[in-house]
């Protein structure tokens, strides 16, 4: 069976009408292109190899994704310098509006402009945020991301947040700070990572405490990542109880293996063809509201 094969099999088994994917990324091009250039590098900054499986065209890259029956996908971009986020919004907003089946999608930087643009972005219907502590090079609760904090909360608009210490740990990562920023704005709804890699229950704690913070499970459970980085047993507990706030994510297309290997690691865990279903479509359903259209 071919890769869609496979998932179109797993999505009739599961009666799910597609997959809703929360960490996939589209560019700009030349902004992908420095990315892709970061994993032909990464072996040498982090001891992997890291080849990029799905490395082609955007056109192909949209054509792959709907091939594999995913109904909802975003364009996480991230700012790694200041005056950059407000000109990738204006990226992510024309994508969007040619590409319905992605969520308009938009970012932030840490800069006395933020909560203008970000605020503008909102308004413009914006309906995920990404945010990247690690390759931003900055700390979560800077003074400067309030505003932003305080509007995407009010707004109820879900922040992806790259927060944890994998592939490789950064000055500002980890749960510390996100608690601080948490104990702050409570009802912020941030989905994290990566469930939060290697830190999975530290940030498992936080989502016990706090009922708008989520997880995506980007990597988490495939091979690639048990090698070095293998989710604790003693957690599927926890997984398996807060399974309404897990998210299926892939980070489409820097990965390197197949796109179905994420989704049937999820069936190893052995956890039940329900909590997949949650995982995979009915969670991130329910929180973008997806029979809901998209403001225009």
């Amino acid at each position: 069976m071919t890769e869609a094969e496979r998932l179109a099999a797993l999505r009739a088994r599961l009666r799910i009408p597609g997959i809703v994917d929360v960490h996939t990324h589209f560019m700009p091009h030349n902004v992908m292109r420095k990315v892709w250039a970061y994993f032909d590098q990464v072996g040498p900054l982090t001891g992997r190899e890291w080849p990029i499986t799905y490395r082609a065209g955007e056109d192909e890259r949209l054509a792959t994704l709907r091939s594999f029956g995913v109904r909802a996908f975003t364009s996480l971009v991230y700012p790694h310098k200041p005056e950059m986020a407000a000109w990738l919004n204006a990226w992510t907003a024309a994508f969007a509006a040619v590409t319905p089946d992605c969520l308009h999608t938009a970012t932030c930087y840490p800069e006395p402009e933020a909560k203008t643009y970000v605020a503008e972005a909102v308004e413009a219907g914006a309906r995920v945020f990404k945010v990247h502590v690690q390759v931003g090079a900055f700390a979560p609760d800077d003074p400067l991301l309030d505003p932003v904090w305080g509007i995407l909360s009010d707004a109820r608009v879900p922040v992806v947040i790259h927060c944890g210490s994998g592939p490789a740990p950064g000055e500002f990562t980890g749960p510390g700070r996100i608690a601080g920023v948490l104990r702050r704005f409570p009802r912020l709804p941030l989905i994290i990572a990566h469930m939060g890699l290697p830190e999975y229950t530290e940030f498992l704690d936080l989502a016990a405490r706090y009922e708008d913070v989520r997880l995506d499970t980007t990597m988490v459970w495939t091979d690639f990542s048990e090698e070095n980085a293998p989710f604790p047993r003693s957690e599927y507990g926890r997984v398996r109880d807060l399974g309404d706030r897990i998210l299926f994510g892939s980070d489409f297309p820097n990965i390197p293996y197949e796109y179905a290997h994420a989704v049937e690691a999820l069936e190893r865990l052995e956890l039940g063809d329900e909590w997949v279903r949650g995982v995979l479509h009915d969670n991130g359903a329910e929180l973008f509201d997806l029979d809901r259209p998209a403001r225009q």
